[in-house]
């Protein structure tokens, strides 16, 4: 897991999304970002989050977040994902593991016994100065977006 703690600089990055562009941390200066990490395109759990943070875009993008999704999924993956779900940010194709590996999320899981390496879903609320100022170990998949509008609420008071 994550070595990662709130109120840590938040590990600049750079990856290419679903199109080819090049997405990185420093394009969010000044603006707040929700980068959440999931393991794979088109999987229920994945999927059912996406299209959460999708249907509360609104809510998100007025309360000042900019979404952007993370998985070793490839550019061509992401593009039948986006376009399956109508997902209106971009997702990181990360499939060197640079990105995941500068957040810590990728380690040992346990299924039916079984254990294996594999992305740790992880959501980080990074704020205007570059800061995480929260950290979701187990994000909730079907209410994520309120989730993170809650924190933020909480943070500011």
């Amino acid at each position: 897991m994550t070595q990662l703690k709130e109120g840590d600089k938040a590990p600049a990055f750079s990856g290419k999304d679903q199109h080819g562009h090049k997405i990185s941390l420093s394009e969010y200066k000044g603006k707040k970002l929700v980068l959440y990490f999931y393991p794979q395109d088109n999987t229920p759990t994945c999927t059912v989050q996406a299209c959460n943070l999708r249907d509360h875009m609104g809510e998100l993008t007025g309360q000042g977040f900019s979404v952007v999704g993370v998985s070793p999924d490839d550019e061509k993956s992401h593009q039948k994902f986006e376009s399956k779900f109508q997902l209106p940010f971009p997702m990181i194709a990360d499939t060197d593991h640079k990105v995941i590996d500068k957040y810590g999320v990728w380690g040992e899981k346990l299924l039916y016994g079984r254990k294996y390496m594999g992305l740790h879903r992880t959501t980080f609320l990074i704020n205007e100065k570059g800061i995480i100022v929260k950290i979701f170990h187990k994000p909730k998949s079907k209410e994520h977006a309120q989730e993170i509008i809650r924190a933020w609420e909480a943070i500011r008071k």
